[in-house]
């Protein structure tokens, strides 16, 4: 916590302050979230990574950059060794620390199951935000991470084949900070994104569609996959949130046939810490594209917007 460049802490955790106070820059909005994680991978330290970084994801999402963040921590201290809080907290600060948010506090309770997670605060203008109703038809879809991480982390602990080099992916990929994807917002005033978590990239664009009035057109094809999340969900490697999410989504969903039924599932897939969704304006793609690759970011276009037909058209999948 003492990593404060700027000064932003007025008072915190140094003196056993009842709560943390910190300047905010003139000008600018709030953007809040919290989110929390049942352990995906077994290193703690890496862990902690991905619980930050899933966090942030949030803050990303809008445009924002994060500014400081609260650690929540759900732990067995009488039956787990506490090196193992140590190592996630780590892992988690360091990974605040590339985000240049500043650590100012945090919670821990006893709990019989392990889950890790933070509430961030961050920075946005206040007529600069990407919010889920600002689709517009035209749009293109860029994704920013690949999808899978769910039913990989259902191979990783049944231990099935390959698990050890798709935890090494896993980590890698929830691992990496969605920062580049919010300068785009930022950079080209894009005006709706969302990141995918729990809900699936499907369910959050339905999300999008909904809020927008449009229809969003997916094409399965062009989904990026994760190494091996089409093996593990073709032997039934499927976690239940993300048959879930499925189920949720089918009122306001229509497929045409013949579909890859492996794709479709995936398409739902319950992530975490997983890329953004930006919807880009026809004449700003290649500059959005050029700039995600400047920075060492992928990118994939996964769907376009339409104008909506009738509300059992919100996802047209393909």
């Amino acid at each position: 916590m003492s990593h404060d460049p700027d000064g932003r802490l007025l008072a915190g955790k140094a003196y056993r302050e009842d709560a943390a106070v910190l300047r905010v820059p003139p000008g600018k909005a709030l953007v809040q979230s919290v989110d929390v994680l049942a352990p995906l991978v077994n290193d703690p330290a890496r862990f902690g990574a991905i619980a930050a970084a899933n966090a942030l994801s949030d803050i990303y999402a809008m445009g924002g950059e994060p500014w400081c963040a609260l650690n929540i921590a759900f732990f067995p201290t009488g039956s787990l060794d506490l090196e193992i809080l140590h190592d996630m907290a780590q892992g988690g600060a360091d990974t605040l620390r590339e985000a240049d948010a500043l650590l100012v506090g945090g919670h821990t309770v006893d709990d019989a199951e392990i889950r890790f997670g933070f509430s961030v605060t961050g920075i946005v203008d206040a007529d600069a935000v990407a919010v889920n109703d600002g689709l517009r038809p035209g749009d293109i879809l860029l994704l920013t991470k690949p999808l899978g991480t769910g039913v990989l982390a259902a191979g990783i602990k049944a231990k099935w084949e390959g698990w050890e080099e798709s935890e090494e992916e896993l980590c890698r990929w929830c691992s990496r900070l969605n920062r580049g994807g919010a300068r785009v917002i930022r950079d080209l005033g894009l005006k709706a994104a969302t990141d995918v978590t729990g809900f699936g990239l499907g369910g959050h664009l339905l999300e999008m569609a909904r809020a927008s009035g449009v229809s969003i057109r997916i094409d399965l094809d062009s989904l990026p996959l994760l190494p091996r999340a089409a093996d593990y969900a073709g032997i039934g490697l499927i976690p239940a949130a993300s048959h879930a999410n499925r189920a949720y989504c089918r009122p306001w969903t229509r497929t045409r046939e013949p579909v890859n039924d492996i794709r479709e599932i995936l398409l739902f897939d319950a992530q975490s810490s997983g890329g953004l969704a930006l919807a880009v304006p026809a004449c700003k793609l290649d500059r959005a594209e050029e700039f995600l690759a400047a920075q060492g970011e992928d990118c994939w276009r996964v769907a376009s917007v339409l104008p909506l037909h009738d509300e059992s058209g919100f996802l047209l999948i393909e």
